[in-house]
């Protein structure tokens, strides 16, 4: 839990900051974790930090969300439909 702690002062992933009156403070837990070899030894323990996001509310904490994750099935869905509309090569 030190580790993971001081990487995340070390990072500067957040701040402290003041609660607004009108606000209400979102709670964080530990999640931890084994990893485990193949053979089923133990490869070592792992923790996180993570915010209780599941409190928060649409427009009040947060105004939107944005990702720029692109699956690999919809690259090759986008990429059939172009070469079903180009069609065959003819020369």
């Amino acid at each position: 839990m030190k580790d993971e702690f001081n990487a995340l002062m070390h990072y500067q992933t957040w701040s402290l900051v003041p609660i607004h009156a009108n606000r209400h403070v979102i709670g964080c837990k530990w999640v931890f974790r084994v990893k485990e070899n193949p053979d089923g030894t133990v490869n070592r323990y792992k923790e996180r930090l993570v915010a209780k996001g599941f409190h928060q509310q649409t427009g009040f904490d947060f105004t939107g969300t944005f990702s720029t994750v692109v699956k690999p099935v919809t690259v090759r869905t986008i990429l059939t439909l172009a070469m079903n509309t180009i069609g065959p090569f003819n020369h």
